[in-house]
Parts: C-alpha cells; sequence; structure tokens
C-alpha cells in the first residue's frame, strides 16, 4: 500500500480501513486488503513499460482513495441490513477496473475506444481490449474466490461476483467515454464503477 499512496492518501486509506474494521468486522477488512494487496502487485508489473507508455501512476492520493473506498466504507456499515455482498460486489468492481486499467494496457495491440469504434493509445478511457477485457473478469472473479475464503460464499456465488464485478468495470468504460468529452473525471468513473457493483450486488444471494 505505501507503494501506491502518496502521505495523505495513507491517511485516507488507514481511516477508511478502521472505520470499516469497526462496522464491518474483520472479514470486510481482509477483503479490501486483498485487494490493495492485489492493487499494489497489478500496478508494479511492468512498471518500465508503462513508464514508456506514459501511462504508470506509481503515487495516488485521497482522491482515488476516495473514489474507490468510500461507497464500500458505507456499505461495510449497512452490512447489518444489506449484508456483505453489495460490498464484496464493490469490491469486485473496483477490482476489476484495476485489472483492466493496469495490466490490460500492456496488450501489444491498441486499444478500441466505444466511440466511434477506433484505435487509440494504451490508457484512454473509454476504450476496450481483448487482454483488458480478461483481466477485467479475472479481478472481478479474484475477489470472488477470496470472498469464499474469508466470508465463506459459495462457489456460484463467487462466479456472479465475478460477472457483476466485470459489469462494474463496462459501466467504468462506458462513464469514460464521456470522461474523455470532459464530462466527468476518472474519480466520477471510478465511483460509478463501485456503485454499479454495489447495485448489482444487492440481488446476489450469500
Amino acid at each position: 500500500m505505501a507503494v501506491m499512496l502518496d502521505k495523505n492518501g495513507l491517511i485516507a486509506s488507514a481511516l477508511m480501513g478502521i472505520l470499516i474494521l469497526f462496522s464491518g468486522g474483520w472479514e470486510y477488512l481482509m477483503l479490501l486488503l486483498a485487494f490493495l494487496g492485489i492493487s499494489v502487485i497489478a500496478t508494479s508489473y511492468e512498471g518500465e513499460e508503462k513508464k514508456q507508455l506514459g501511462i504508470y501512476e506509481y503515487e495516488r492520493s485521497w482522491e482515488n482513495v476516495l473514489s474507490n473506498g468510500l461507497l464500500p466504507t458505507l456499505l461495510a456499515f449497512a452490512g447489518a441490513f444489506l449484508g456483505p455482498m453489495p460490498f464484496i460486489a464493490s469490491v469486485a468492481a473496483i477490482t476489476s477496473d484495476k485489472f483492466a486499467s493496469e495490466l490490460g494496457v500492456l496488450e501489444k495491440k491498441k486499444p478500441i475506444y466505444l466511440l466511434g469504434l477506433k484505435e487509440v493509445p494504451p490508457g484512454t478511457s473509454g476504450a476496450v481490449s481483448p487482454l483488458g477485457t480478461f483481466m477485467s473478469f479475472a479481478g472481478a472473479l479474484f475477489i470472488g474466490v477470496a470472498a469464499i475464503l474469508i466470508f465463506g460464499i459459495s462457489p456460484t456465488s463467487a462466479l456472479l461476483v465475478g460477472v457483476v464485478g466485470f459489469l462494474g468495470n463496462v459501466a467504468d468504460t462506458i462513464a469514460g467515454v464521456f470522461e474523455e468529452k470532459g464530462i466527468g473525471n476518472k474519480y466520477t468513473s471510478n465511483f460509478i464503477c463501485s456503485l454499479t457493483g454495489a447495485l448489482l450486488g444487492m440481488y446476489l444471494k450469500f
């Protein structure tokens, strides 16, 4: 976590972790730590190649923490009423987005921009690639599998978490189209991603 957050990001992350622990419990915190751990690996992977492409975001601040972590934190508080699935699905969505943005950019071919279906430079919001699509689902499924171990959900539910998390990233990609047009930014897209996962997660069974 320290390798990807600046001072303000670390403070915001620590506060969210404390709130999640005391509102949801250790299971909620462990799943969030699983996201943070795998995010560090995804961010660091092929860092030199990402630097050459000009898309390596090594250090993030509180804005990124808030856009990704605000909703999961609120869902931890609401866990007593909603159950853990919206929280799990929301984390799966932001992990899906993380895998798509950090690993999908390593696709050798240029991604395709949804509006106009033209090739664009790697890292362009609103663009998709075969590798990015695959890694997006893999990231969400990772959280589903982690939720089996941490929360004890069924394998079927874990698979559905993967699907729902992937759909959250789809929503992020669509928001990215508007982002490229000056409507919103990467933080609003991240929040839309987590919100989509949470809303769909409300329909999943434990």
